[in-house]
């Protein structure tokens, strides 16, 4: 019998319990969520983004880094200066509010009318997260012939905004802040100087004609950038390799009259075929350097692909029995990429990785064009391209096959209702395991058969938590599941073979309601306790499909959308995004899915199937161990446990969101 919570501890929880985090208290309690922690150069590059943001708006040439012998660090540039009257709403100085506030800027407003077209500030919480973790900021602003200054320690006002008009004749304008980091927040309080090089020279590269100036007091050295060659002589100067074929540079922007873009969105890029070294590989959305990638560097990666394979399919060079897939091509690319997009949704606060689906199409569309018409107008160099992707395609193949062949002749049959794909290669092969028959067969459709393989499952899965692995395949869903991947069921201490496994992604895809949820767990339960090294090694993910679907109407010069919503709140955004657009929310019609098979495949492709655009999360065990993670799931699944759930659920069941 479960013992009850005593009365003393039952009252400690009370209204006064909750807590409410004001200002930029937030950053303080946890700064990992807003910036990165191993040294304080993120936040320093918040303010030289801001810095780059009045250049690429066309309003600053120049842009200062000083290294002070205090361990501060200044940024100058001759931009607009930040305005600094009294903000019509919230009668303060509109200088404070930016660096005070999360989610003030001057960046939300895009296109005619707002003060920023193109940028990389976007969330508004940058230079506020810098100041938040600082024990000192000093910010100047020049402009209308005055300069207002104010001074902060720890996100707060020490010293009120002073303004004082400039010396008889002097026009300075522009923005200077100077910072003093908080070592408390950081590993180390020591900036990476190659790592802010890089970002400097880099900042130089994207915006020619623009002068980069990096002064460090300590040393008394000083170092300038001002490119005018571009991505070209970059790119030429960072190859570790000789290039195979000449360097293939390009830039594509949309018009006004582009009939999916804004005027002014695209990208610029330089690429170089390399058949060995590391490849160098850079993007930029707006300036800031997406090192984790993104929708921009899938589009890239799409142009090239269709380019190379229409010169291959127009020129007859593929062997028999050779598939050419999107890696073949990008495997040996080197590259410099740097978009614009008016509107760049990012992962996360740091801006590493951009996922704004459109951006694949974009950047797509203006480099295979491009791409094209250079290989059909230099056919040798061409070919030459051409055999590089041919060859690493035949070293995938061969790789694959060997894997084949070690499974031996004593393979299990493969399961009757499994769709499998053309491909043997683990790297890229994924199998989704689909709840029902009707999603099967919208899945089966819309899958890339190269890659992607479908096994739909009938009904509610087995709870395996305590079946003996010796009555597992008793279970035709499970056996079949089993003989699909190749591997067979196992303990947390064992040590499988994994040779024969045939998927290097095992997706659940399930409906985005209750139902589809438990049928979640009841996959993820097996393979925790009957497959544990396939979710060590990172084998197991969960597919997210929308809930919602949002036909937006068409506004201005924009056409017709339609736009898919996770959950309630994606909903809401969109509701949001759309009223800022001009278009009310009683103009955009809203489906919810029941399931997925009311989608057709293009929908399931474009929101659940498509590597570029999905959503897919990798199953992982945080700050757990195995044991620990076997008592709470012994909790939530075993049969004899009814007790203990219903004590969990009494003491936490108000933190769940329910979906009714």
């Amino acid at each position: 019998m479960a013992a009850k919570p005593s009365s003393s501890s039952t009252s400690a929880y009370s209204e006064g319990s909750i807590r409410v985090l004001k200002g930029l208290e937030p950053v303080k309690q946890r700064p990992g969520m807003y910036t990165r922690t191993d040294n304080p150069l993120h936040i320093l590059q918040e303010v030289v983004d801001n810095a780059a943001d009045e250049a690429l708006a066309g309003y600053g040439k120049k842009i200062k880094v000083i290294l002070h012998a205090d361990h501060s660090v200044s940024v100058e540039d001759d931009g607009r200066g930040i305005p600094y009257g009294l903000h019509p709403e919230e009668n303060a100085p509109v200088i404070e509010l930016v660096f005070t506030r999360l989610h003030a800027g001057g960046k939300f407003d895009k296109g005619q009318g707002g003060a920023y077209s193109f940028s990389g500030g976007l969330h508004g919480v940058g230079v506020s997260v810098t100041n938040a973790l600082s024990t000192r900021m000093e910010v100047t602003s020049y402009r209308d012939g005055h300069s207002a200054r104010l001074v902060f320690s720890a996100g707060d006002v020490i010293e009120p905004l002073q303004t004082l008009p400039l010396a008889n004749g002097e026009r300075k304008r522009g923005t200077t802040v100077r910072v003093w980091p908080d070592a408390r927040y950081f590993e180390t309080a020591q900036l990476p100087m190659g790592e802010l090089v890089h970002l400097l020279r880099s900042k130089a590269v994207l915006m020619p004609g623009v002068t980069v100036t990096l002064v460090n007091e300590k040393t008394r050295d000083t170092q300038t950038w001002q490119y005018k060659g571009g991505l070209r002589d970059y790119l030429q100067q960072s190859l570790h390799g000789e290039p195979a074929i000449p360097l293939f540079e390009g830039e594509g922007f949309a018009d006004r009259n582009h009939d999916s873009f804004a005027e002014g969105e695209g990208a610029a890029w330089c690429v170089a075929f390399t058949e060995d070294g590391a490849p160098v590989r850079e993007s930029y959305v707006n300036l800031i350097p997406t090192t984790a990638g993104g929708t921009h560097e899938s589009g890239l990666r799409d142009g090239l692909f269709q380019a190379v394979k229409s010169f291959i399919d127009l020129h007859s060079l593929l062997p028999k029995g050779v598939k050419l897939m999107p890696d073949d091509v990008f495997a040996r690319a080197n590259y410099v990429l740097n978009a614009k997009v008016l509107d760049p949704q990012f992962q996360g606060q740091i801006k590493e990785r951009l996922n704004s689906r459109d951006a694949v199409r974009l950047v797509s569309g203006f480099v295979r064009p491009a791409l094209e018409l250079w290989l059909n107008q230099h056919v040798e160099w061409g070919k030459k391209l051409a055999e590089l992707a041919i060859k690493a395609a035949q070293s995938r193949q061969k790789a694959g096959q060997k894997v084949e062949k070690r499974k031996g002749s004593g393979v299990a049959v493969l399961p009757g209702k499994l769709t499998d794909c053309e491909s043997r290669d683990l790297l890229h092969n994924e199998v989704f395991l689909v709840e029902g028959d009707s999603a099967g067969g919208s899945a089966k459709m819309g899958r890339d058969k190269e890659t992607q393989a479908v096994l739909p499952l009938r009904g509610k899965v087995l709870n395996t938590w305590e079946v003996d692995r010796d009555r597992l395949f008793a279970n035709n869903e499970i056996h079949d599941i089993s003989v699909a991947i190749g591997v067979d069921p196992h303990g947390p201490n064992d040590s499988p073979d994994l040779s024969g496994l045939r998927y290097g992604k095992v997706c659940i895809l399930s409906d985005a309601d209750v139902d589809g949820s438990h049928i979640q767990v009841l996959l993820l339960t097996l393979f925790f306790r009957h497959f544990p090294k396939l979710v060590e090694a990172g084998h197991i993910h969960v597919a997210l499909p929308p809930l919602f679907r949002v036909d937006v109407p068409a506004r201005g010069k924009k056409p017709a959308a339609k736009v898919y919503a996770l959950d309630d709140s994606e909903l809401a955004a969109i509701f949001e995004k759309c009223a800022k657009d001009g278009v009310p929310r009683e103009k955009c019609q809203v489906s919810r899915f029941k399931g997925l098979g009311e989608m057709n495949a293009e929908q399931l492709w474009d929101t659940t199937l498509n590597p570029d655009t999905r959503r897919l999360l990798p199953v992982q065990l945080l700050n757990m161990d195995f044991a620990a993670s076997e008592g709470v799931i012994t909790k939530l699944m075993g049969k004899g446990e009814a007790a203990a759930r219903r004590e969990l659920m009494e003491l936490h069941g108000d933190a769940v969101e329910i979906d009714i």
